[in-house]
């Protein structure tokens, strides 16, 4: 991925270091519309406390992830490796912002900037403690999306998805949420949620999931359009990575067994379909997940 030489977000806060703690922001009113409503129905409630389920938090499923090393080498001295993925991701974060502004302008909509949490061990957000066994999330109270850089480690070591661009995938599913949010989707989805069972709000979030994933992939398709970001081999780095955190995958690698029902986040052939489809089209209203009869087939 050409990155180097690209302009680096402002919105970085580091938090590494003193085990990561620090206060959340306050929160801001949501945005709205433009693409369709979430059907608010079904019976029943959810179980689940908000703050620590799929709508907040939304790498859970990669709570399988652990340890890994914290930013420095055996001396004390920073780890070039994570130096670089914080650079990395600030380019990222930047070109979001760029590829996102024009297209909310398009329907009318001022972008509102997020901010990237790096940090380490355990992090403050206005959505609650979390610590780094979640996974990368993003928080829709303080619209702030918040990564241990050690996660990209495991998702290379441990889960066979190495390379820049597959980090970028990561950051721009993320930053997906923040859009689902000031386009008002997350929060129908999470009043939704309240009203239905366990297993039908786990289905409801797993078409949340998919668009942050098709998300992504329009952000890839237009980077790709404004700056030639993309070399040999990016897309399927990206492609790796979805396969790699399909709840499916997930399961079977801690369980030995998959159980459908308990899916939040879709299948790796499920969100290798989205990010796909967001990559190969560019167009927001592709991504109605909500309404799609196959998710494997969008």
């Amino acid at each position: 991925m050409k990155w180097t030489g690209m302009r680096r977000s402002g919105n970085i806060q580091d938090r590494r270091g003193g085990g990561g703690i620090g206060r959340g922001f306050g929160g801001g009113g949501f945005g709205g519309g433009g693409l369709p409503r979430v059907p608010l129905t079904g019976g029943g409630i959810v179980v689940l406390l908000l703050v620590v389920a799929i709508t907040v938090f939304a790498g859970d499923p990669l709570n399988l992830l652990g340890g890994g090393s914290r930013g420095l080498t055996g001396s004390g001295s920073p780890d070039p490796a994570q130096a670089t993925a914080a650079d990395m991701t600030s380019v990222i974060l930047a070109s979001t912002e760029d590829v996102w502004r024009d297209l909310l302008a398009t329907r009318g909509m001022t972008y509102q900037e997020p901010t990237l949490v790096h940090f380490d061990y355990q992090v403050d957000s206005a959505c609650g403690y979390a610590s780094s066994a979640v996974g990368p999330f993003y928080c829709p109270r303080d619209r702030t999306a918040y990564l241990d850089l050690t996660f990209f480690d495991e998702l290379s070591q441990r889960f066979g998805a190495p390379g820049d661009f597959a980090q970028a995938y990561v950051v721009a599913h993320e930053i997906g949420h923040h859009v689902q949010n000031l386009l008002g989707v997350s929060d129908d989805v999470s009043e939704a949620q309240q009203r239905l069972s366990e297993g039908q709000a786990n289905a409801l979030s797993v078409r949340l999931e998919l668009q942050a994933d098709f998300y992504a992939g329009v952000w890839a398709h237009h980077a790709h359009q404004r700056n030639q970001l993309l070399e040999p081999g990016d897309l399927e780095e990206a492609l790796g990575a979805a396969t790699a955190i399909g709840d499916d995958r997930l399961q079977r690698e801690a369980q030995g067994r998959v159980v459908p029902d308990s899916f939040t986040h879709g299948t790796s052939e499920q969100r290798v379909a989205w990010f796909r489809k967001g990559f190969d089209s560019g167009r927001l209203e592709d991504g109605d997940t909500f309404a799609a009869r196959d998710l494997a087939r969008p």
